[in-house]
């Protein structure tokens, strides 16, 4: 606890025990002064006490220092002295009891600083004592861990060391069997080459009686394309013979196409003269067509000219006929004239030779 709050402390220890505010005041000074070496002023006690008036604790001061003056005061009675002598001498003892007391002060001053001093290192030491207690039981926590951790692995390794162990005598068994498995393939492995040994010396002889054969078969297929080329030489010359004999029957062909194309320019020529004649009658027709139109309006006219009319009539459909009959004859005309524009059938049979 701190000196201001002791101070607290008494103040309010002492508040219910004295009510009135001016006793209050001077044993608050006492304290200060007597117990904390304070030197009291009157804001200091109103701050403590905080009870009354400004006026108060100034009031409460005076009248401490009044009594503090008055009970220091030495007072000498001899009968035979005289008063300015005992008022002398009782004003040196009040100096030496003054010089005494601020002496004392200053030494329970001193006194209270070093106990001060040895209570914070006291603390210090303390602190630090508990800081390596601290430390020395997290050192003990971890060693414990460690212990227990360095045991647990210990244990493990036991337990692999026997798994390893257990492996070690299994790979020694496998080790033999596999010894035993390479004996028994050596073994093997040189039976498989003696025949095979022998497969290679059948295989040899298989080969060199194959190339033997190879070479005849070699030398009669040389006899075969000798012959063969010798054919392909004679159908060679034979395909040129065609070749002309094809270039000579095209050439006739040609020729042919030829005439029969003028001969095909002479008929359309001649179908040309045809459908002009054709129009020319078909003209006439419309015409003829025409007056009869006219002739049967004219019969509308009148019953007067009706015998007349169809007089003109009958002679008009005779003409029509006979009209008709012609264009017929011209219909024939173009199957005629296709009939003679075609090639006589001995000449075809001579191209198609």
């Amino acid at each position: 606890m701190t000196t201001e709050a002791q101070i607290h402390a008494d103040i309010e220890a002492i508040r219910e025990k004295i009510p009135e505010t001016q006793d209050l005041y001077r044993e608050v000074c006492t304290i200060l002064f007597f117990r904390y070496g304070i030197t009291p002023t009157a804001n200091k006690l109103y701050q403590y006490v905080r009870k009354g008036s400004m006026s108060a604790p100034a009031e409460a001061l005076v009248k401490f220092w009044e009594d503090l003056r008055e009970k220091s005061r030495v007072r000498i009675e001899h009968p035979d002295l005289p008063e300015a002598v005992k008022t002398a001498a009782g004003d040196l003892v009040a100096s030496l009891w003054t010089q005494a007391q601020a002496a004392a002060q200053e030494t329970l001053t001193a006194f209270r600083a070093e106990a001060q001093t040895v209570v914070l290192e006291a603390k210090t030491v303390k602190a630090a004592a508990e800081t390596e207690r601290d430390a020395a039981l997290a050192q003990l926590n971890q060693a414990q861990q460690t212990i227990q951790a360095a045991t647990e692995r210990a244990l493990q390794m036991e337990r692999e060391l026997a798994i390893e162990q257990a492996g070690k005598e299994s790979l020694t068994a496998q080790l033999a069997a596999a010894l035993r498995q390479h004996t028994s393939l050596e073994n093997a492995l040189a039976e498989a080459r003696r025949d095979f040994a022998d497969e290679l010396e059948k295989l040899r002889q298989a080969l060199q009686k194959s190339e033997e054969r190879h070479e005849a078969g070699e030398k009669r297929a040389l006899l075969e394309i000798d012959r063969e080329r010798m054919n392909a030489a004679k159908v060679q010359k034979e395909m040129a013979q065609l070749r002309e004999s094809q270039m000579e029957v095209a050439e006739r062909h040609r020729n042919q196409i030829d005439l029969l194309q003028k001969e095909l320019g002479a008929a359309r020529q001649n179908a040309g003269v045809a459908e002009g004649t054709l129009q020319e009658m078909r003209a006439i027709y419309q015409q003829q067509t025409e007056q009869l139109q006219s002739l049967r309006t004219a019969l509308s006219e009148g019953e007067a000219q009706r015998t007349v009319l169809e007089h003109d009539l009958m002679a008009s459909r005779e003409k029509v006929a006979i009209l008709e009959k012609e264009l017929q004859q011209l219909g024939s005309v173009p199957k005629v004239l296709a009939e003679t524009a075609k090639p006589p059938r001995k000449s075809r049979k001579k191209v198609a030779d």
